[in-house]
C-alpha cells in the first residue's frame, strides 16, 4: 500500500508539474539595417565622384571621416557604458527568484550546471526531447536552441506580454516556432523540483522496503541499523498522530501518513544541502497542491455518513440556520486541504527567500566591489545570520513535516469518526 501512494504522487507531481507555454516571434529588422547600410555606402560613393575640387574633396573627406568616426566611438562607447551598466547592477529580487524557483538545470556554482531531459509535446510536430544543455546562451538572458528540423526552442530569462500586458510566456518556460510562427507547447520536462521528487521518493522506496524486508526476516528481534533509527520516528506518527486523531481506524491511514511525513521531511532537507543546486520541492506549488488534493480525495472518500449529514443538513440546526452553515461547510472542505498547500509552500520557501536575502546583502553593501570594507563587514554578518537561519531551518524542516501529518490526521479522523451516543 505504502509503494502505491508513493507511486501516485510521483504520476500525479509529474502531471501537474506540466505547463503549457507559446513562442514569441521577434524580428530584429536585419534586413533593413542591411539595406540603410548599402544605400549609405552608395550615396558616399556617388558624391566622391562628382566632386573634382581635390582640396575641397580632401577637406570634406577628412571632415566626413572624422564626424563617421567619432559618431561611430561615442555611439559604440556608450552602448558599452549602458551594457557595463546593466550587467554590473545587482538585482536582488531576480538573484533570489533564480534560485528558488524550479529549472530545466541543476546549477552547482559558478557555471557549472547539469542539464536535465527536456521533454515537449507541440501541436502538429510530436514529442520533442533533447537535453537542456542544448539551448544556447549567456548570463540570465534568453537561451535559444535551433532544432534540424526546423523549429527553434527559446527558454525566457522573463515573463513575455504583448502590448496589451497579456502574458505570452513565463521565466524559465519553454516557448517553440517554426517559420516565426508560434507553436502550442505543453512542457512536461524533468525539471528540477522533479528530479528532486524523483530521487527523494527513489531512497524511500529503498529504505522502507529494506526496514521491512529485515522485520520479515528476523520477526520479533530488536532492528538494527536504519530501521533502529528510524522506528522512534515511525512509532511517534503512530502513537501521537494517527491513533489520537483518527482513532480505531487509525492503520487504514498509516501508509499515507507516513509516506507524506517523510516525503515532505526529507524533501526539506535536501533543500538545505549548499551548494546541491538549491532545491525547493515543497516550495513548489505544483508539489504541495499534489499532496494536497491526495488528502482532500482521502477524506471525502472515506468520510461516513455522519460526516456528510453534519455538512449538507446539520442536524438540531433551525432551516434559516442551515441555509447559511452548508455553504460555509461546503467552502470549508475546499478550504481545510488549500490552507495545508499554502502553509507548506509559504513556510518552506520564506526560509529560503530570508537567507538569499542576507547573502544579497553582501552584494548591495558591497557595491560591485567598490565598497569591499561595507561588504565584507555585511559578509561576516549576514554569514552569522544565515548559519542561525540554517539551524532554524533544520527545525523547521521537521516542524512543517509534523504538522502537515497531523493536520491531515485530524481531517481524517473528522470524516470517520463515528457520532457518539449518550
Amino acid at each position: 500500500m505504502n509503494r502505491l501512494i508513493l507511486s501516485l504522487v510521483v504520476l500525479v507531481a509529474f502531471a501537474v508539474s506540466s505547463t503549457g507555454t507559446v513562442a514569441v516571434a521577434q524580428d530584429h529588422g536585419h534586413a533593413d539595417h542591411a539595406e540603410g547600410a548599402d544605400h549609405d555606402h552608395a550615396a558616399h560613393a556617388e558624391e566622391a565622384d562628382t566632386d573634382h575640387a581635390a582640396h575641397d574633396h580632401a577637406d570634406g573627406a577628412d571632415h566626413d571621416h572624422a564626424t563617421h568616426a567619432e559618431e561611430a566611438d561615442a555611439d559604440h562607447s556608450g552602448h558599452d557604458h549602458a551594457d557595463h551598466a546593466e550587467s554590473k547592477e545587482f538585482k536582488a529580487g531576480d538573484f533570489i527568484i533564480h534560485h528558488i524557483a524550479d529549472a530545466h538545470d541543476i546549477h552547482l556554482f559558478g557555471d557549472v550546471h547539469i542539464p536535465l531531459p527536456v521533454i515537449l509535446y507541440i501541436e502538429g510536430h510530436g514529442l520533442k526531447v533533447f537535453m537542456s544543455s542544448a539551448l544556447e546562451g549567456h548570463g540570465h538572458g534568453d537561451r535559444h536552441y535551433d532544432a534540424s528540423e526546423g523549429v527553434s526552442y527559446t527558454m525566457h530569462a522573463e515573463d513575455v506580454v504583448d502590448a496589451e500586458g497579456v502574458a505570452l510566456a513565463s521565466a524559465g518556460s519553454i516557448s517553440a516556432a517554426f517559420n516565426g510562427q508560434k507553436l502550442s507547447v505543453w512542457d512536461v520536462s524533468i525539471t528540477k523540483s522533479v528530479f528532486g521528487m524523483l530521487m527523494i521518493l527513489s531512497i524511500m522506496i529503498w529504505m522502507f522496503g529494506s526496514i521491512a524486508s529485515q522485520y520479515k526476516k528476523n520477526p520479533g528481534s530488536a532492528p538494527k541499523g536504519m530501521a533502529n533509527a528510524l522506528e522512534p520516528l515511525i512509532l511517534f506518527i503512530r502513537d501521537e498522530i494517527a491513533k489520537p486523531s483518527i482513532g480505531d481506524k487509525a492503520d487504514k491511514f498509516m501508509p499515507f501518513l507516513l509516506t507524506s511525513f517523510f516525503f515532505i521531511f526529507f524533501c526539506n532537507l535536501l533543500g538545505l544541502v549548499p551548494f546541491l543546486g538549491g532545491f525547493n520541492i515543497t516550495g513548489t506549488i505544483g508539489v504541495t497542491i499534489v499532496l494536497a488534493t491526495l488528502v482532500f480525495l482521502l477524506t471525502n472518500l472515506n468520510g461516513n455518513k455522519h460526516y456528510w449529514g453534519h455538512i449538507m443538513w446539520p442536524p438540531g440546526v433551525p432551516l434559516p440556520v442551515k441555509l447559511i452553515l452548508v455553504p460555509i461547510e461546503v467552502f470549508g472542505i475546499i478550504m481545510k486541504p488549500t490552507v495545508l498547500m499554502i502553509r507548506l509552500t509559504a513556510n518552506i520557501s520564506a526560509g529560503h527567500i530570508i537567507i538569499l536575502a542576507f547573502s544579497s546583502l553582501i552584494f548591495i553593501f558591497g557595491n560591485g566591489g567598490e565598497a569591499i570594507g561595507a561588504g565584507t563587514g555585511m559578509g561576516v554578518f549576514s554569514t552569522l545570520f544565515m548559519i542561525f537561519m540554517y539551524g532554524l531551518e533544520l527545525l523547521v524542516a521537521f516542524l512543517q513535516a509534523f504538522v502537515f501529518t497531523l493536520l491531515a490526521a485530524i481531517y481524517f479522523g473528522d470524516a470517520t469518526h463515528e457520532p457518539a451516543h449518550h
